[in-house]
């Protein structure tokens, strides 16, 4: 049979696979440290998992508006007016199916067959995936230390190109959890628009930050295209709910986009995501936050004493970027033997970078400190037998 040649575009997620892997060896009775996905130990607030209780037991589980739920979206402008100082018109603010449905909406109205579009090297692939999808072109430019692990204006200028039409950023990133500050930020929006191309940022992990206060692209201009998503900072992964914040003229095409896709998001996700946004919910999101940062430090503290710590320690999002060059040229068997012979699990680079993947892993900094710190004990043995 054949299939559509976009399709061969789209590279296996090899992380999934490896934690397969990991899943069975722990199903065999092996004490597997999971450092592999990105999804933290906590459960899902209890203020949000009782909103969604309640709304279940009121009878809300018919459709919504296919741009979601009046009142959801208007918490949603609320939330970028108290943390950002960023005006929204809910109007602008499309609920979706995770984030990966508003990225779907995103690449679908901005990207197509002769476009070509900017991404850092590394990146989260699906970003890259959902763009060849669309029949585009990605360039992925290759990026490290000296911009910060990200996508600068003077990388977007040097690397635009005529048939350029957008270039996408991620701020905190995925997987290297660096971030872009405000003047970078607006910066690459004017770079942007001066060659008349369009701006998308995924934020996700926004909130998620360490060292540099949040926060959004929309408290610097209304021209840019946002993804968000209630997953990671919200703790709510598995409800699959995201949003898309996108400049006024373009809502009506994404509305019937939309209404074409997927219909609407889970109306009992919406109803139960209002609670995030409440002062009980922010107080247990921020405690989280904290406790990240402290395994960050923990997890940097232990790599230090290999001697491995990156260079830059990652400002947000829960990942660690590390290069292993020093120990090994693939990723992906260096992985695979740290899980099969100390049943840590990892991420082999190869899956977020083109370029030099073979020389990193990602680590998620999604357990507590007692297991990051027995991962570290347990990578320093199996450094010590190579």
């Amino acid at each position: 049979m054949s299939w559509n040649s976009r399709v061969a575009r789209v590279a296996p997620f090899r992380v999934m696979s490896l934690l397969e892997t990991a899943q069975a060896r722990e199903a065999a009775g092996h004490d597997v440290i999971h450092l592999e996905v990105g999804e933290p130990d906590f459960a899902t607030p209890e203020p949000v998992v009782a909103a969604g209780h309640a709304a279940l037991s009121a009878g809300h589980t018919r459709y919504t508006p296919a741009a979601g739920l009046p009142a959801l979206r208007e918490a949603i402008a609320g939330h970028y007016a108290e943390h950002f100082g960023a005006t929204v018109d809910p109007a602008r603010i499309l609920v979706t199916p995770g984030a990966s449905g508003a990225l779907l909406l995103a690449s679908q109205l901005l990207a197509g067959p002769g476009d070509r579009v900017l991404m850092a090297d590394p990146n989260y692939p699906c970003n890259r995936h959902f763009m060849a999808l669309a029949g585009a072109e990605v360039e992925a430019v290759p990026v490290g230390a000296r911009s910060g692990w990200q996508l600068d204006a003077d990388l977007v200028a040097r690397h635009w190109r005529d048939d350029t039409r957008l270039a996408m950023l991620a701020t905190p990133s995925n997987p290297t959890g660096h971030m872009l500050d405000a003047g970078q930020l607006a910066a690459v929006a004017d770079t942007v628009k001066a060659r008349g191309g369009e701006l998308l940022v995924d934020e996700i992990y926004q909130g998620l930050c360490y060292d540099l206060e949040p926060l959004s692209v929309a408290s610097i201009t209304p021209d840019a295209f946002v993804v968000n998503s209630f997953s990671k900072y919200f703790g709510m992964t598995g409800w699959r709910l995201g949003w898309l914040l996108a400049p006024e003229a373009a809502v009506e095409p994404l509305t019937r986009l939309a209404q074409n896709v997927f219909l609407a998001a889970s109306t009992p996700a919406q109803h139960a995501a209002l609670a995030a946004f409440t002062p009980e919910c922010r107080e247990v999101l921020e405690a989280r936050r904290l406790e990240l940062g402290r395994r960050r430090d923990a997890l940097l503290a232990g790599l230090s004493r290999l001697g491995l710590a990156p260079e830059l320690p990652p400002q947000g999002a829960f990942y660690l970027w590390l290069d292993v060059s020093r120990v090994s040229r693939d990723s992906e068997t260096f992985c695979r033997e740290l899980l099969e012979e100390e049943n840590v699990a990892i991420t082999p680079g190869t899956d977020f970078a083109l370029t030099d993947g073979e020389h990193h892993v990602r680590i998620a900094f999604t357990t507590g400190e007692a297991r990051l710190e027995e991962a570290v004990s347990r990578l320093e043995r199996f450094l010590a037998r190579r």
